[in-house]
C-alpha cells in the first residue's frame, strides 16, 4: 500500500467516531473535545511516518486504528493534576529550555537507597537547585548481570530493591510539587530475555517469536556481521547469541541477554507506545529513550541511525500529544554531529521528534581541550555543528554513567593540523593516566584491537586530577582539580541546553573501586564512576575548609546565576569565537532576550584576551563577569586565572 492508497483509504472522523464510541465514550463533553482538538492537529504527524514503516501492509488502517485506540486510553486514564499539567505546558512550550532548568543523573540505590529514600533527599536537590531529576534505569530488571539495568524483564514494574509502582508515583507527584520534573529511562531497542515476550518466543508461541529478530542459523547474521561494529569487543563480541532452548539465534546487539526487538512487527511499536503512555501517567515528565540508533536493521549498513528510527520516534511523539503532552523525549543517540542534529527533527518532522538530546560532541571536546590546553580543535567542530531547531535543546554534561568515547571526526582533527588516530590515542593515554605528566587517574574500557578504540572509565573528579593530588597531598594540585571541575560545569552550564550533574560531581566524589567485590559487576569498570553518594562527605559542604565545600558551592552559585540569566535561555544561539588565545574559549550566546560573551581558560596559567578582540565581538565599554560579579573596565585586556570562566555581559549605559 503506497501514500496515495493509504491517504485514499483513510477516513478521519470515522476513526474519531470509533475512539469517541469506544475509549472516550466514559468522558465528558469538554474532555472529547479536547481530544478532538489533538486529534484534528496531530492525525498528519501519526499517518505520515507510519506510512514509511508499514505502509505496504494491507491492515495499514487498522494497526492505525489500534494506536488511536492506545492514546486514546491512555488519555482517558491520565490523572486530573497531570491534564492540567498538559495544560500548563501548553501554554509555555518553552519550560523545558528555560535558564533554570538543571539536571542531576543518579541511580537510585546508590544515591538514596530507595524511592522513599530519594524523596526525603528532595530538599538536598533543592539547595543545589535542581529542576530536572534524572533517575537512572529502575524499571524491573533481569536478576544478576543486567548492564546497569538496561536488561529490562517487565516495564510495568519497578525494581523491587527500589520499591513500588506506587512509589514512583507518589515521588514523582512530590518533584512536581517542588518544581522538579523526573525523567526515567525506557530502552526501547531491547528487553531482557527474561521479558516474558522473550520467554514465550522461546516457548515455541509464533506471536512472539516475530517480537524479536530469530534465525535457525547463521547464513542471515553472518551476512549482518560483515557491517555491524561491537558494542562490548571485550565481554560481548559479535551481535548474535545462540539460544540452545529453541535452537535459534537471537540478535544481541549488545550482551547476550539483551534480545534486540523486531519494530518491522507493527505490534512491537503498538506495545511500546503502550509503555510510553503508561509510565507518562505515573507522572514521567521526560523519558529518556535508550538505544533509539538501533531500532531499526538493514542489511549492508551498520544498523544504526536508519530512516525508519527516526520515523518511530516521531509516530510515538505525534501520539503521544494526543494522550500526554506534557510528555517529552530525550534521545540517547551517542552519534557523530551530522547523524545527531535528526533526532532533533528535520525537514517535515522539525519540533516532531525529540525535544532532547545528548551533545556528545561537546562533551568530548570539553575533556580534548582540557588535556592538550589549546581550544583550537573545539572551535572548530563547534563551529561548523548546525544549529539546532528553535523548539528543541541539548542535553549538555560533563560526564555521565556511561564511559567516555573519544568521538572526534578526522575530518575535525585535520582542518586543525591532528591526526584524529592519533589524537583519540593520545586521549586515552591520558585520561588512563599514561600520558607523562598527565593528572587523570582514570581506566581503559572496551579496547578494540581492530579500530584500536579505546574508552575511558572514570568520576569527573578523578579524571580531572583531584584523586591524583590527594595521593601526593599536593595541596597546588588539589587547587587546579578543583578550577578545572568548576571550569567544566561552567562550560555546561553557559552552553545551549540543559546542564545535566552526574551525582556526587558536586562533592568531588573520585572513583569508586568498590564494584570489583561484585561478580555481577567486576567485568565492567564503568561501575569505577558510578559510586555511592557520600552523605558524611555532602555534610561537609558548608564547611569552606574543605574541597568539598569549594566545589559544592561553587557549583551552586552558578546554577543560581543561570537562573537569572535570560540569554541563557536554550533558544538563544550558540556562536563559538576565536579569542586570538589559543588557551581560550569563546563563545556568545545571543537572542532578543540579551547577549553574553563566554570566555574560558583551559590552561593552568594565567591567560589574556585582547579587549580589541572583546570589541570586535561587539562587548564595549564596561563589562561585568557574572560569575564572581566583578566589574571590568572599558579599556584593560581580559585577565582569566588558571582555570577562569569569565560569563560576561555589557553594563548598559547610564
Amino acid at each position: 500500500m503506497n501514500s496515495a492508497s493509504v491517504a485514499g483509504d483513510l477516513n478521519p472522523q470515522k476513526l474519531l467516531d470509533g475512539l469517541l464510541r469506544g475509549p472516550l465514550r466514559s468522558m465528558g463533553p469538554l474532555e472529547q473535545a479536547i481530544f478532538r482538538i489533538r486529534f484534528d492537529l496531530h492525525l498528519p504527524d501519526v499517518v505520515r511516518p507510519l506510512n514509511a514503516l508499514y505502509g505496504g501492509r494491507a491492515d495499514f488502517i487498522a494497526q492505525l486504528a489500534n494506536l488511536l485506540a492506545i492514546a486514546a486510553r491512555a488519555y482517558a486514564a491520565r490523572p486530573e493534576e497531570l491534564r492540567l499539567l498538559d495544560l500548563r505546558r501548553a501554554g509555555e512550550p518553552d519550560w523545558f529550555q528555560q535558564p533554570g532548568m538543571v539536571g542531576y543523573v543518579c541511580y537510585v540505590d546508590r544515591f538514596a537507597g530507595d524511592l522513599i529514600g530519594v524523596k526525603a533527599r528532595i530538599p538536598y536537590l533543592k539547595e543545589l537547585g535542581i529542576t530536572y531529576l534524572h533517575l537512572m534505569p529502575l524499571l524491573k530488571p533481569r536478576p544478576g548481570a543486567n548492564d546497569g539495568g538496561y536488561a529490562v524483564m517487565d516495564y510495568r514494574q519497578v525494581n523491587p530493591a527500589y520499591g513500588t509502582m506506587d512509589d514512583l508515583r507518589e515521588l514523582a507527584t512530590a518533584l512536581r510539587r517542588e518544581g522538579i520534573s523526573l525523567c526515567v529511562d525506557l530502552v526501547c531497542n531491547h528487553t531482557a530475555e527474561e521479558h516474558e515476550w522473550a520467554r514465550r518466543a522461546v516457548a515455541g508461541d509464533p506471536v512472539y517469536q516475530e517480537y524479536y529478530y530469530l534465525f535457525p542459523d547463521r547464513v542471515m547474521p553472518d551476512q549482518y556481521e560483515m557491517t555491524l561494529p561491537e558494542v562490548f569487543p571485550d565481554f560481548a563480541p559479535g551481535n548474535f547469541s545462540y539460544i540452545d532452548r529453541c535452537q535459534r539465534w537471537v540478535w544481541t546487539t549488545f550482551n547476550g541477554y539483551q534480545w534486540d526487538l523486531n519494530y518491522t512487527n507493527p505490534v512491537v511499536l503498538a506495545e511500546m507506545l503502550d509503555t510510553i503512555l503508561f509510565l507518562a501517567n505515573q507522572g514521567v515528565e521526560i523519558l529518556r529513550l535508550d538505544a533509539v540508533a538501533f531500532m531499526w536493521k538493514r542489511l549492508k549498513t551498520d544498523c544504526q541511525n536508519q530512516p525508519e528510527a527516526h520515523a518511530i520516534l516521531q509516530v510515538f511523539r505525534a501520539l503521544t500529544r494526543l494522550a500526554a503532552p506534557g510528555l517529552i523525549f530525550k534521545a540517547e543517540a551517542i552519534v557523530s554531529p551530522d547523524k545527531l542534529l535528526p533526532y532533533l527533527g528535520s525537514g517535515a518532522a522539525t519540533h516532531k521528534e525529540c525535544e532532547i538530546a545528548y551533545h556528545n560532541a561537546f562533551m568530548v571536546l570539553l575533556w580534548s581541550s582540557l588535556a592538550e590546553r589549546r581550544v583550537v580543535l573545539m572551535t572548530h567542530a563547534l563551529q561548523n555543528m548546525p544549529d539546532t531547531p528553535v523548539g528543541c535543546a541539548w542535553l549538555t554534561y560533563v560526564r555521565c554513567h556511561d564511559d567516555i568515547g573519544w568521538a572526534v571526526r578526522d575530518e575535525d582533527a585535520a582542518a586543525v593540523g591532528l591526526s584524529g588516530f592519533l589524537h583519540r590515542a593520545f586521549l586515552s593515554d591520558f585520561y588512563s593516566g599514561r600520558f607523562p605528566g598527565a593528572f587523570a587517574r582514570g581506566a581503559t574500557f572496551q579496547h578494540n584491537p581492530k579500530t584500536g578504540d579505546r574508552r575511558i572509565s572514570g568520576t569527573l573528579a578523578s579524571l580531572a586530577g583531584l584523586e591524583a593530588a590527594i595521593e601526593k597531598r599536593d595541596w597546588r594540585e588539589t587547587d587546579l582539580a578543583a578550577r578545572r571541575i568548576l571550569l567544566l560545569h561552567a562550560m555546561i552550564l553557559a552552553f545551549n541546553g540543559i546542564p545535566a550533574l552526574y551525582m556526587g560531581d558536586e562533592l568531588g566524589l573520585l572513583n569508586d573501586r568498590r564494584y570489583l567485590d561484585d561478580p555481577d559487576l567486576a567485568a565492567d569498570n564503568r561501575w569505577l564512576h558510578r559510586p555511592f553518594m557520600d552523605w558524611q562527605k555532602a555534610e561537609r559542604r558548608h564547611d569552606w575548609q574543605t574541597v568539598t565545600a569549594r566545589i559544592f558551592q561553587g557549583v551552586r552559585a552558578m546554577i543560581q546565576t543561570v537562573k537569572n540569566l535570560p540569554s541563557l535561555h536554550a533558544q538563544a544561539r550558540c556562536h563559538p569565537v576565536w579569542t586570538h588565545n589559543e588557551q581560550v574559549f569563546g563563545m556568545i550566546r545571543a537572542s532578543a532576550r540579551g547577549r553574553l560573551l563566554v570566555l574560558a581558560n583551559f590552561t593552568e596559567h594565567r591567560q589574556t584576551v585582547p579587549r580589541h578582540r572583546v570589541r570586535d565581538m561587539s562587548f564595549e565599554g564596561e563589562l561585568v563577569d557574572r560569575v564572581e560579579g566583578e566589574a571590568l573596565d572599558s579599556w584593560s585586556e581580559v585577565s582569566l586565572d588558571p582555570y577562569q570562566v569569565l560569563w560576561l555581559e555589557q553594563v548598559a549605559a547610564t
